[in-house]
């Protein structure tokens, strides 16, 4: 990433944190931007979650490891990451007809890793997502040695989380990613 993608990444992101103060109240963009200047990796991550379409935002601060917390907040799972199975091992298994790819080495490639269930919901206390579509969440290991894997959205005012085999994969469903800087 070249300094003018930089900056207007960090414009971005500047911008997107002063429009929803309510996602992180209590955080200064002086001490999240003083924090990305020393994680150029980070950035690259950061980039690559805005070039995906997935809005990245600060959701909090981790007072214990000292790192602030950026989801996809999208209104809708990210379009530049839909149509992909869940893991390797799913898309290995598809004699026929597989997408393009996966959702967890997706993410790996892109330096984040797939939301939990439980980041999932707190996303959706800061607003209302996935009204449209669906996005993978990082699946229990009990369940995914089964064959299966999970997935959340938001209908009728309210966050459902469902399973499904992991090989399955949809234009609506892509997957939101979690970043700590």
């Amino acid at each position: 990433m070249n300094h003018a993608q930089r900056q207007e990444l960090l414009d971005t992101l500047k911008a997107r944190f002063e429009k929803h103060m309510g996602r992180h109240q209590g955080l200064t963009w002086a001490s999240v931007e003083a924090k990305l200047g020393n994680a150029p990796e980070k950035l690259a991550a950061l980039h690559e979650m805005e070039a995906t379409g997935g809005e990245p935002d600060v959701v909090g601060f981790d007072a214990k490891t000292g790192e602030f917390i950026f989801y996809d907040c999208s209104a809708e799972s990210p379009k530049g990451r839909r149509s992909l199975c869940y893991d390797r091992a799913a898309w290995e298994s598809r004699k026929e007809v597989r997408p393009a790819g996966n959702a967890v080495d997706t993410a790996q490639s892109m330096g984040i890793t797939l939301l939990t269930e439980e980041e999932y919901r707190t996303l959706q206390t800061l607003g209302e997502f996935d009204l449209k579509t669906s996005s993978w969440l990082s699946t229990p290991p009990e369940i995914r040695e089964l064959g299966g894997s999970i997935f959340a959205d938001r209908r009728y005012d309210h966050v459902f989380v469902y399973h499904n085999g992991a090989g399955s994969y949809y234009a609506a469903r892509g997957f939101r990613g979690a970043l700590r800087v």
